[in-house]
């Protein structure tokens, strides 16, 4: 893969440490149901969402776990597939959708409890490839997506989503390497590419993706941003200082922060017409952020460290508390930090690491 994602290569590292057997047959991920493991929240987990009052996170080996006390106990749930997990999102407290490696889609309509397969990266390579044979015209984007969805079926669809977002219960995307992106408008019953509607000729990785002040943005490798030109129906290109890789978005008050590899974060005030860099006292991959009730802006490091802004992104400290190995994903409750990393999944009081 052109310039492998840093997110994967953190989580594929902390993976590989935390196994403690080599399996002497291969099972197909796509088809393994993943192994219910007692000790699941003490390993590597990369992703975490809240469904109502509950927490779920999902990790490697098709890991999902529940947990309904804000994170003190979690319980290990039921997967079809084994496939390495890393983004989840949930649009209310019973409908959520996973997505990761093998271009697995899950979805859920209890809160998590159970999951359903809605797409894998074998239907999509070929959902693509039909879908461009029938497109009229030959225009370079369309011709361009002709060559990705032959390229893609020939990797027998072995491609990642690295994020999902839903707007609603219906209108949903997910994004991942190569440009790959689809559509639904029905809940993920079905799905229709659009590499031929994005900015994005070198078809680098889309990383991550948000909806900020009522734009949708999606953030990728070699400082790219796009956002949703509602009226034109497809992901434009916002310029960034930025040349390295972007992991993800976040906002408070007015400001939109891009942040990514090496401690690189940039700001802007004005919906990306113009940057500032935002200077960290960290040099370590930004790869997680969340906003505080009061406003205040958290931002958590591939080294574990925990920053706060107070001026709406302007600047910030670190904070004292930290998790070894590093953050992947944070999710808050009240005064409470909940993180997912390389050591599994912890809780701080935020009061108190200051």
């Amino acid at each position: 893969m052109r310039n492998t994602l840093f997110r994967w290569l953190a989580l594929v590292a902390a993976a590989c440490a935390a196994s403690g057997s080599v399996h002497a047959e291969f099972a197909d991920p796509m088809r393994s149901p993943a192994v219910i493991n007692l000790q699941a929240a003490h390993e590597p987990l990369i992703a975490l969402a809240q469904a109502g009052q509950r927490l779920v996170a999902v990790g490697p080996r098709g890991a999902i776990l529940v947990s309904d006390d804000m994170a003190m106990h979690w319980r290990q749930v039921q997967v079809p597939v084994s496939s390495d997990l890393v983004a989840v999102t949930f649009k209310s407290a019973a409908l959520g959708w996973a997505v990761g490696h093998d271009g697995e889609v899950l979805h859920t309509t209890d809160g998590g409890n159970t999951w359903t397969r809605q797409l894998d990266g074998r239907q999509a390579a070929k959902l693509m490839s039909a879908y461009y044979a029938k497109q009229q015209g030959d225009s370079p984007d369309l011709k361009a997506s002709r060559e990705e969805a032959e390229r893609f079926e020939a990797d027998k669809g072995g491609r990642p989503f690295l994020d999902v977002w839903f707007d609603d219960e219906r209108s949903g995307w997910v994004i991942g390497s190569f440009n790959i992106i689809f559509h639904t408008d029905d809940g993920g019953k079905n799905w229709v590419p659009w590499f031929d509607r994005v900015d994005n000729p070198n078809a680098l990785n889309l990383h991550a993706m948000r909806r900020i002040n009522g734009t949708l943005y999606i953030v990728g490798e070699q400082g790219l941003l796009l956002k949703l030109d509602q009226g034109k129906q497809r992901f434009v290109a916002v310029p960034t200082p930025s040349k390295g890789s972007l992991f993800g978005l976040a906002s408070t008050g007015n400001a939109l922060i891009v942040y990514g590899l090496l401690g690189n974060a940039y700001r802007s005030i004005d919906s990306g017409a113009s940057w500032d860099k935002v200077t960290l006292p960290t040099g370590a991959s930004i790869l997680a952020s969340a906003e505080l009730p009061n406003g205040h802006l958290l931002l958590a490091t591939q080294a574990g460290e925990l920053l706060e802004s107070a001026d709406q992104g302007a600047t910030f400290q670190k904070l004292g508390a930290s998790q070894p190995g590093g953050i992947f994903a944070m999710a808050l409750r009240g005064d409470t930090a909940v993180l997912a990393g390389a050591a599994g999944l912890s809780r701080i009081t935020l009061s108190k690491s200051n």
